[in-house]
């Protein structure tokens, strides 16, 4: 960020995060941790293009969103992580998750996780949070914390289930 519109932090945080891409590559590093260039194009929901991704990635990196390591398991690959200031903004992606709920039409498989999270209140996303730091920065895990994210993966798991289920027999009835 070179020319700054304003000091007010609601412009300088939109000038950080604010275009189309930047909180989807957060999002599925955060919530699908998907750390490696090739599992956040292929598994994207939205479609990234290569050239785009690269392009938020070295944004995200230079904002002191993301890190950037090599792979020990493999030379030419590179592992992104959250920095502390990236997991900070779960309590704004749950409310965003929150507000998009509740006013666009969002597909169950697609917003069950927001909703769990929405509902776990305030302490639940601690909890994520301090997984996430034990994942990107190499915290301590809290002793016998139940992983948030299985909880996520589970609940989404059983939606993309029963959405199936439901097409199956839309398609025999």
């Amino acid at each position: 960020m070179v020319d700054q519109r304003s000091g007010c932090p609601i412009n300088l945080t939109l000038e950080t995060l604010g275009d189309r891409w930047s909180l989807i590559v957060i999002r599925d590093i955060m919530f699908g941790n998907r750390r490696h260039f090739r599992e956040l194009q292929a598994a994207s929901e939205e479609g990234i293009a290569s050239n785009i991704l690269a392009d938020r990635l070295k944004r995200l990196v230079e904002a002191g969103l993301l890190s950037k390591a090599e792979d020990p398991s493999h030379k030419q690959k590179s592992v992104y992580s959250l920095t502390e200031k990236a997991i900070q903004l779960v309590p704004l992606l749950v409310h965003m998750g929150a507000w998009g709920r509740r006013h666009l039409k969002v597909t169950h498989e697609l917003s069950v996780r927001a909703a769990l999270l929405e509902e776990g209140g305030p302490q639940l996303w601690a909890d994520f949070m301090d997984e996430l730091r034990t994942v990107h920065l190499g915290a301590p895990a809290k002793p016998g914390a139940v992983p948030v994210s299985e909880r996520l993966r589970a609940a989404y798991e059983a939606a993309v289930a029963d959405g199936a289920k439901g097409a199956k027999g839309a398609e025999t009835g």
